[in-house]
């Protein structure tokens, strides 16, 4: 038996990797470009100066925020586990309308304070939880933005489908740097008061998203054929219940990977905020890397993020994965 273990790893190199003169030459070849990859990797890692991260990793998860004030991340860490598990046990879509609203509420008010807390200006936001925070607010407005969105699309009233599919197609067609660049010099313009540099980037980030979501939703819509909602009629449902009912459920729950996806992908998005002097956690990379003692770790501060980024957007991929399962 042991020898039949041995043999078939060597016959199987034999017949896949050096079967020809050509793949043997093609596999000799990537051997060696893998080994100078990894043996240069290797060397800089043993290197390389990781105190920047160490030292720096208060910056790198809340920025400036507040030592004295460092408990509301722990609440704030806490909401999203508590309405999570809370919505689990209650087994019902209609806490989703009470709980999430409450849960974003009360995540601004102890990150910005007021009402008995010390107010915190978004200026001393940052790192991670910058990132995090402008992230989930811009998921939580642009998903039922863009949910509205697809169904006026697909309305019967020339005026509603119209003006939904010009805001589809126009904000498709502009870049996400583009719409940032008018939240950030055009809003205040228009806007009889004052408006925060994190509110006009969230809402950019919330315009910009919400067009692809709807486009999103809109192919669940149109893959469900028209026997479904001439059955919810027949059985006495009114368009709202069977839209709620009948609709939205089977539409939603053949786009979830690409619902997930786009929510990566305005994860991902978040970065551009460092061009607006919000020190997210690129924009803290950066303002890390101007410290005297720091000067060009850039590896080691960058491979530090893309780990985090890449944390979050592959938990994220796997959290759609077990929702798919979980609603077939």
């Amino acid at each position: 038996m042991n020898t039949k273990i041995t043999i078939k790893p060597v016959r199987w190199v034999q017949k896949n990797l050096f079967n020809t003169p050509y793949n043997t030459v093609l596999t000799i070849l990537c051997v060696w470009v893998l080994w100078n990859i990894l043996s240069s990797l290797f060397s800089w890692l043993s290197q390389s100066e990781w105190a920047v991260i160490s030292e720096n990793l208060r910056l790198f998860l809340v920025g400036r925020f507040p030592e004295s004030q460092l408990w509301r991340m722990g609440a704030i860490a806490l909401i999203p586990i508590l309405i999570a598990s809370t919505l689990v046990v209650r087994r019902s879509q209609a806490w989703n309308f009470v709980l999430i609203p409450l849960g974003l509420a009360s995540i601004t008010w102890l990150a910005n304070g007021g009402f008995g807390l010390p107010l915190i200006r978004s200026s001393l936001w940052g790192g991670l939880f910058l990132t995090l925070f402008a992230a989930a607010i811009s998921t939580a407005l642009a998903f039922p933005l863009g949910l509205l969105l697809a169904l006026g699309r697909r309305s019967e009233l020339p005026v509603i489908r119209g003006i939904s599919t010009i805001y589809i197609e126009l904000v498709r067609g502009l870049p996400l740097i583009g719409i940032l660049f008018m939240a950030q010099v055009m809003l205040p313009l228009v806007v009889p008061f004052r408006l925060d540099r994190l509110l006009r980037a969230i809402l950019g980030l919330t315009f910009f998203n919400a067009a692809y979501l709807a486009e999103n939703i809109r192919s669940g819509l149109q893959s469900l054929p028209l026997g479904q909602s001439e059955a919810a009629r027949s059985l006495g449902l009114n368009s709202i219940q069977t839209l709620r009912f009948i609709i939205l459920p089977q539409a939603l729950r053949l786009v979830i990977p690409a619902i997930v996806g786009q929510f990566i992908s305005l994860f991902k998005d978040t970065s551009l905020l460092a061009l607006f002097a919000l020190f997210e956690l690129t924009g803290i990379a950066r303002s890390i890397l101007s410290q005297p003692q720091f000067i060009g770790r850039n590896g080691e501060v960058y491979l530090f993020i893309g780990l985090i980024y890449w944390m979050f957007c592959f938990g994220l991929s796997q959290f759609s994965k077990r929702l798919e399962v979980r609603s077939s």
